[in-house]
């Protein structure tokens, strides 16, 4: 889907988008009752309602990091060229105001960007009404985007491994570090995040960058987490996790250095703090958690419009709006966890190259880029994925 914003997606929703907390079960509402009315099947081209609900937006200080993360992470989902219209929901009191917000970015209200609160609407009910009603008038608009063929330099391809053994460092990550290669070749853009997973391994990535200026950034924001965790009385190489050992894994450096491999060879062209845009091409780095829904959060936010995940315990995971195309790393999880698996990369253990299982994946980019539904979509993951990274204490 092209849009207006030259930008490309692979998707084509409409998100209930929620200031606050309070707001969240009133969004739920509002696509339960969409989806249950059965007027979608009148829209083909529209892939669903999604209740984008998080647990903040009040008790945080509206001059902090806080704040100006969530206020990133929400507008980069509502620009995300996966979805096609907005609804945002708030209750009207809290911290996280939306006439503050769309000041920020110059948001104007249209056909396709409508905003309610709760308590200027009238209570639960008045609110559910008027949303259901907003979203029915946005859905002429949005279902007629049409599909069109894009070049495979428009992909943003987020870059996710969890769940990692032994293997995912010989097999899942370097194959996926294979497609990537092939996607920068491409023209396109691959985003590797989750710093404490790359921890022990950073020089390696440093080594690559195109500047120094992108070497030195990397490295800040290794301190920086240092810094973080000493503060919080925790330790960067917490990692592995407990799965990770029954895995095979013993060190964060281990699993560093398997984590890193996803980034395939190509130079480092950028960092990024958390949720900024990615208006880079080739392969960034975006600092986040290590923690999937987070990371993959600010990695959507950014502007990623298709995502890979490694795992070689078998991590149950979706993310709306961006489909999310699962690698296993071994052959045992790939059979146990079929319905949840998209591709084996156990099989390079047998034999198959890199660069055969490389060519695998980056055709099932394609056929998921458009239109391909992956196992995780066709399970319903996805609706509960959105997780901002929350900083700061909760006041």
């Amino acid at each position: 889907y092209r849009r207006p914003s030259g930008k490309v997606g692979t998707r084509n929703f409409i998100a209930v988008q929620t200031s606050v907390n309070c707001s969240a079960s009133v969004a739920r509402f509002i696509t339960d009752e969409v989806n249950r009315s059965g007027i979608l099947r009148d829209y083909p081209n529209v892939d669903g309602i999604i209740a984008l609900v998080h647990g903040t937006g009040c008790g945080i200080d509206t001059k902090g990091p806080a704040y100006d993360l969530l206020k990133r992470t929400q507008w980069g989902f509502a620009t995300n060229p996966n979805i096609g219209g907005v609804l945002m929901v708030g209750l009207g009191c809290e911290a996280f105001q939306i006439p503050r917000w769309m000041q920020s970015y110059n948001i104007k209200e249209s056909t396709i960007f409508r905003t309610m609160t709760i308590q200027e609407t009238g209570g639960t009910r008045k609110t559910v009404e008027a949303g259901v009603k907003a979203i029915v008038d946005m859905l002429p608009t949005v279902n007629a985007a049409e599909r069109t063929p894009q070049p495979a330099s428009e992909l943003v391809l987020a870059l996710q491994c969890g769940g990692s053994d032994g293997y995912s460092g010989i097999s899942a990550n370097p194959a996926l570090g294979a497609a990537v290669d092939l996607l920068v070749g491409q023209g396109g853009t691959a985003v590797l995040s989750e710093t404490p997973e790359i921890y022990g391994a950073e020089h390696l990535l440093a080594l690559r960058a195109e500047s120094r200026a992108v070497g030195e950034k990397l490295i800040e924001r290794i301190r920086w987490w240092e810094d973080y965790t000493a503060r919080h009385d925790m330790e960067m190489n917490n990692n592995p996790s407990p799965g990770n050992k029954l895995g095979g894994l013993t060190t964060i450096l281990e699993k560093s250095l398997g984590a890193s491999a996803k980034g395939g060879t190509t130079n480092l062209r950028a960092v990024l703090e958390y949720a900024e845009p990615i208006n880079e091409r080739g392969l960034v780095f975006m600092d986040t958690p290590g923690y999937d829904p987070v990371s993959a959060t600010g990695q959507v936010a950014g502007g990623a419009n298709i995502l890979c995940f490694t795992t070689g315990r078998g991590s149950a995971f979706g993310c709306k709006p961006t489909p999310s195309i699962k690698l296993a790393s071994n052959t045992f999880i790939f059979e146990q966890m079929r319905e949840d698996m998209d591709i084996n990369c156990g099989d390079i253990l047998d034999g198959v190259s890199l660069a055969e299982k490389g060519e695998e994946i980056f055709a099932e980019i394609l056929r998921v880029a458009s239109g391909g539904r992956t196992r995780s979509e066709a399970l319903g993951y996805g609706d509960n994925e959105f997780v901002p990274w929350s900083l700061g204490a909760t006041m």
